[in-house]
């Protein structure tokens, strides 16, 4: 798969900033509003004059996104586009502000048009500064514009494919294994992912950070003393305030049989401006605390996610990603081995491949499983183990993860198991016992 490279971006829109501060109070009571001010656009004239002009640009704004906030956002300073408020506060989540960033197709507008009983859309301007300049085959683009494909439900295919909702004793909390359970904080995110899992759930304001809700939660781990690991997701936690997850970490970790939290993010993907200094130092003081990422392809892995994630690791917690396959997105060895030498770079495990969930209207997006286990053919013993996730399919009707590798073992033979290397050589290991 051809990994493009990104292209200068072509100038659009101004911004109101006089919003930049409105939602500091809002955002710690509820996630904000979609209806924050949105980019206004400059006269043609402007357009074309910035356009041609972008190859002269003063020389302190050499980075993509720099270069991007110049054209895009010129009134709005590098302070206001570092606070992970503000981004919030000015995703792009219509069409109309869609159409501002990028020449849609007739698939994605009408897409775009019809989202107001599915998953909603929303992009952070920072990463809509990863998508401006690429055509609608780009990878990224795939993953947070939506399709017209969104809305033809296939063979197999379910709102709720692995049966979290039978799976559920309390509102916000699936209890599938024995000892763990998902603790659904919120159904907020930043951005939202075309082929997201809990898109019957996310992005409609159903489950908030509501006390009464949360508390029902916590009582029912209190008495399941066989629970000893707590997943935090949603939604995605990290969208909350310092405040409201030191008090949710706090109350999780007076729980003496709870031993093990996990926060489940895209964050550093997609806003890494809300991993602050402030974060975590409070995340720190809520230790054994680990963090399963979502990255998806090496162009997500910029300076500003490397940062956010060299400050998870500096404070003590180790980092995992959960990444989905997807057609057209990263099925290839190439992209995947790029992606988890840039995430090893990082400091950050790829630690699972995901056969995608057939959640309804997700067609488009599942490959094969063979295709899955031809990436991991194609990188065990190419590259470093560390670097080797497990492919998992989350077997249908709330079956867990089921582990797929490829056929290694081809038999016994004389008192020896055949086994195949990653180069198809054969070899013969005693097998005594």
């Amino acid at each position: 798969m051809h990994i493009h490279q990104r292209r200068p971006a072509k100038i659009r829109a101004d911004v109101n900033s006089s919003c930049a501060n409105t939602v500091a109070a809002e955002v710690e009571e509820e996630p904000p509003s979609q209806q924050a001010a949105t980019p206004i656009s400059p006269p043609a004239e402007q357009k074309i004059q910035h356009k041609l002009s972008i190859q002269s640009l003063p020389p302190d704004t050499p980075t993509p996104r720099r270069r991007f906030k110049h054209l895009y956002y010129p009134t709005v300073t590098e302070r206001q586009w570092n606070d992970w408020r503000w981004q919030i506060a000015n995703r792009v989540h219509t069409l109309v502000q869609l159409e501002k960033f990028l020449d849609l197709t007739d698939r994605e507008r009408n897409a775009a048009m019809g989202l107001q009983t599915k998953l909603p859309l929303a992009i952070t301007p920072y990463f809509m500064s990863l998508l401006v300049g690429h055509g609608s085959d780009y990878a990224l683009r795939k993953t947070v514009v939506p399709v017209v494909d969104e809305f033809v439900k296939s063979v197999g295919e379910d709102d709720d494919p692995l049966g979290e909702d039978t799976q559920s004793p309390v509102p916000g909390l699936v209890h599938r294994y024995p000892d763990r359970v998902l603790f659904l904080t919120l159904d907020f995110c930043s951005t939202y992912c075309r082929y997201c899992t809990r898109s019957r759930v996310v992005g409609h304001g159903r489950l908030f950070f509501n006390r009464r809700r949360l508390e029902n939660a916590l009582d029912y781990i209190r008495r399941t003393p066989t629970v000893r690991d707590v997943l935090l997701s949603g939604g995605d936690p990290l969208t909350l305030g310092d405040a409201r997850l030191d008090w949710l970490l706090t109350q999780l970790r007076q729980i003496k049989h709870v031993e093990i939290i996990r926060i489940g993010t895209k964050i550093p993907a997609v806003l890494p401006q809300r991993v602050t200094p402030q974060l975590v130092k409070m995340l720190r003081r809520h230790h054994p605390l680990w963090m399963s990422l979502h990255f998806t392809h090496p162009d997500e892995c910029t300076p500003e996610s490397f940062r956010a994630c060299q400050r998870l690791a500096d404070a003590g917690i180790p980092l995992g990603s959960q990444t989905v396959l997807l057609k057209g997105v990263n099925d290839s060895v190439e992209t995947m081995s790029a992606l988890v030498h840039h995430l090893l770079q990082m400091r950050v495990r790829p630690y699972y491949l995901y056969q995608c969930d057939p959640i309804s209207g997700s067609a488009h997006f599942r490959t094969s499983v063979e295709k899955g286990l031809e990436i991991i053919r194609g990188l065990r013993g190419f590259t470093s183990g560390y670097a080797v996730p497990t492919y998992v399919i989350d077997a249908p009707g709330g079956g867990g993860k089921v582990p797929l590798m490829p056929e290694y073992v081809m038999g016994r033979e004389d008192g020896h198991v055949v086994l195949k290397n990653y180069e198809g050589n054969l070899y013969k290991y005693p097998d005594c016992c």
